[in-house]
């Protein structure tokens, strides 16, 4: 993706949320050689910018102008940021998902050699939704030094313009694309009572916000912010239901969702009516029925067993009700 104005970061999105596929031998310098240790080696993540480049702040300069070797997450996007910045001559090294664990080995020898070692990702933090853990990881367990440059964060950005809660909050990075995975997610995010904050592309926003209205219930308060720091940023809030009409036109951009946490329990009450509603158009969608009395029990802040209750009737009629029902851990 391009920037909308001269000073967005080509490509940049909320998460780097890249294919990882680089040019091994276009842009890029040969693994450095190192023998031995050395004093005052670290490794150093540095925050880039996640749209415009005048993010990019000095100390991130200095720090990538001064650095033995930067790992980048594409040598080709990084070295369109390093020539914005003036910075030359410092070799770079590719990490990305397919070969961070190929890198390990050379990054920790390079830092135990005394090198300065900087990290960055296409856009925003290292390891956030992006590689580099397995690389931060390793170079502590060695006893080594990690520091880190902090910079722009799309997380945190559109935590502080939703408008919703931020004392308390939980970054959830990318939801799981289908299956059992997909649906515990979803009912965990209905059941947290803290702010969430996804991520998302564009082209699955709008069948993940229809998910999380079905997961959280319609009315869950939501923001949705897209090209952060660029001449197109927007942050649309309301409803999940509002949302889900919100974003069937489509959404360009790269996204980040913002999803109020759950109510209080007690804070309303919840008629059988409306839970049983719930239940049946999870189950429509293809849910099976313990996935789908946990997504509901989570979303409206009630008891799995009478959630559970409800779908016994409306699969075999209205039990006894002096007759027992399994607890929370029945099979469905």
């Amino acid at each position: 993706m391009t920037g909308d104005a001269p000073g967005d970061a080509p490509g940049a999105g909320p998460g780097g949320d890249t294919d990882g596929s680089q040019d091994e031998g276009s842009d890029e310098d040969v693994a450095p050689e190192v023998s031995g240790t050395g004093p005052g080696g670290s490794l150093v993540l540095v925050g880039t910018p996640i749209g415009n480049l005048a993010d990019l702040s000095p100390r991130a300069v200095t720090t990538l102008a001064t650095a033995s070797v930067i790992y980048c997450e594409d040598t080709r996007h990084s070295r369109k940021l390093l020539t914005h910045a003036g910075i030359t001559g410092v070799p770079l090294r590719s990490l990305h998902e397919h070969n961070e664990g190929d890198r390990i080995d050379e990054v920790v020898a390079a830092v135990a050699a005394g090198r300065t070692v900087a990290l960055v990702s296409d856009a925003g933090m290292p390891a956030v939704s992006d590689p580099g853990g397995r690389v931060v990881a390793a170079v502590s367990a060695a006893g080594l030094t990690v520091s880190v440059v902090p910079g722009p964060s799309a997380a945190l950005a559109a935590l502080v313009a939703s408008g919703l809660a931020t004392d308390r909050f939980c970054f959830e990075g990318f939801l799981p694309r289908n299956g059992r995975a997909r649906t515990e997610r979803l009912a965990s995010v209905a059941g947290d009572p803290r702010t969430t904050v996804l991520f998302e592309s564009p082209g699955r926003t709008a069948a993940t916000l229809a998910d999380l209205a079905v997961a959280c219930g319609g009315d869950r308060p939501v923001a949705v912010a897209r090209e952060l720091t660029k001449l197109h940023e927007e942050v649309w809030r309301g409803s999940l239901s509002e949302a889900v009409e919100w974003a069937s036109a489509g959404v360009r951009g790269e996204v980040v969702l913002v999803v109020a946490g759950a109510p209080a329990s007690g804070e309303t009450e919840v008629d059988d009516d409306v839970l049983a509603a719930a239940l049946a158009e999870v189950v429509a969608g293809g849910a099976r029925t313990r996935g789908a009395v946990d997504q509901v029990a989570a979303a409206h802040g009630v008891p799995r067993r009478r959630v559970y209750e409800l779908a016994l009737r409306a699969k075999h009629g209205a039990p006894d009700p002096e007759e027992s029902s399994p607890g929370d851990g029945h099979r469905a």
